[in-house]
Formats: structure tokens, C-alpha cells, sequence
């Protein structure tokens, strides 16, 4: 009943998020303490999605270590239903909402930090913080991507919840805006009311648009591993946007 070493990584990836947001949690920011807390930042939801996310994914393989060979049919139901729950967070939460944070925060710091980690926020923030927040969720989704092959879900229902999710984020942030009088991200207060409802559109076409990468990509991995297509059978698989099979 020995472990594996990627489930060992997934433990260890465990605990780096544990340690992430208890650190973050630690530090006294004026932004912790107004109305929203933490709960307002992007940043800080997708922490907790990774971490209870890779938090399935041990107690995945515990149970799997446990049932193996014990001819338990009830365990053996609960250990599928554990799987299926890890496979829709992967898809649904911890991979487009993963891959989008860590993109649109390099993308906006690079053009001005200012508008969304200002140089302010260096006095409370470590740098190794600031990438376990905004680097490191990437390769370690990538990771588990290419250690475990999950099952995703139907496209509709898929894009039906990350929808869901992104507009039940939009709404929180402009409520969050009319209690306060003050956008969660600087840059928002520097745009007018059609920006904001444009850039609004544009994140959510973003996460729909993460949602089919990272189904391509769990095809591509694990669907053809024996014979990979060439590239432009990739890109003529991702351009085709009809009913999964």
C-alpha cells in the first residue's frame, strides 16, 4: 500500500497551499479588514478552489489505497463518486479559474503594476507569496493534468457552470462596489461604465475559452498518448466547438 510519487506530490502541493493561505491570511492588510474580507479577490477564491481541489485529490488516492482490493462494492461506489467530484473541479474550477488568474495578473502587471498589485502592496506581500498566489497555481495544475487522467463533463454543463461561476463573481464584485463605493481592482476605477461592462463580457468569453483549452488539452494528453497528433490536428480539434463525444 505504498504511495506513488505523484501522489506524494499531490500532498506536498496540499500543503504549499495550506501554507500559502495561511500566511496570506496572517498578514494585516487594510483591504482584509473592509466589507468582503479576503472573499473579494479573484486571487484569494482560487487559493481555496486549489487547495480544496488537491485536497480531494489525497483523499482520492487514500481511499484508492484503502479499497484496492478489498471487494467492497459500497466503498467502491463512494471512491467513484470522489473521482467524479475531482474530475468536475478540475475542469469546471481549479484549471480555467486557475489559468486565468495567473494570466490576467501577468498580463495587467506587466503593462502597469498598478493597476492591480500596487508596488504598496510589496510592504505587507513577499515576493515568494506573490508567486504562490500568481505563479506556481499553473504548473501545479499543469502537473496534476499530465499525473491523472480525468474524465470532464458534458460541454454544455461545463460551460453552464464556469458561466455560472464568472458572472456569480461579476455580481459579487460590483455589489461589493455599491456597499463600498470602491472597486476590489484599481484599474476599474479608472474606466468608464462601458469598459467595465465590456471587460466584464471579455472575462467571462475567457473562462468559457480556458474551459475547452484545458478539455483539449486532457484530450490530448491522455485520449492519443499512444499515437499524438500532429499539431494541426490539435488546433483543427480545438477550433471544433460541437457536443463533446
Amino acid at each position: 500500500m505504498a504511495l506513488v510519487p505523484c501522489q506524494v506530490l499531490r500532498m506536498a502541493i496540499l500543503l504549499s497551499y495550506c501554507s500559502i493561505l495561511c500566511n496570506y491570511k496572517a498578514i494585516e492588510m487594510p483591504s482584509h479588514q473592509t466589507y468582503g474580507g479576503s472573499w473579494k479577490f479573484l486571487t484569494f477564491i482560487d487559493l481555496v478552489i486549489q487547495a480544496v481541489f488537491f485536497g480531494i485529490c489525497v483523499l482520492t488516492d487514500l481511499s484508492s489505497l484503502l479499497t484496492r482490493g478489498s471487494g467492497n462494492q459500497e466503498q467502491e461506489r463512494q471512491l467513484k463518486k470522489l473521482i467524479s467530484l475531482r474530475d468536475w473541479m478540475l475542469a469546471v474550477l481549479a484549471f480555467p479559474v486557475g489559468v486565468f488568474v495567473v494570466a490576467v495578473f501577468w498580463i495587467i502587471y506587466a503593462y502597469d503594476r498598478e493597476m492591480i498589485y500596487p508596488k504598496l502592496l510589496d510592504n505587507f506581500i513577499p515576493g515568494w507569496l506573490n508567486h504562490g498566489m500568481h505563479t506556481t497555481v499553473l504548473p501545479f495544475i499543469l502537473i496534476e493534468m499530465r499525473t491523472s487522467h480525468h474524465q470532464y463533463p458534458s460541454r454544455s454543463s461545463g460551460l453552464t457552470a464556469i458561466c455560472t461561476f464568472s458572472v456569480g463573481y461579476i455580481l459579487w464584485v460590483c455589489w461589493v462596489h455599491h456597499v463600498t463605493g470602491m472597486w476590489v481592482y484599481p484599474f476599474l476605477e479608472h474606466i468608464g461604465p462601458g469598459a467595465r461592462i465590456i471587460f466584464f463580457g471579455s472575462t467571462t468569453i475567457l473562462m468559457n475559452f480556458l474551459y475547452l483549452l484545458g478539455e483539449v488539452l486532457n484530450s490530448y494528453i491522455w485520449d492519443t498518448q499512444k499515437n499524438p497528433p500532429s499539431w494541426q490536428d490539435m488546433k483543427i480539434k480545438f477550433m471544433y466547438l460541437g457536443p463533446s463525444s
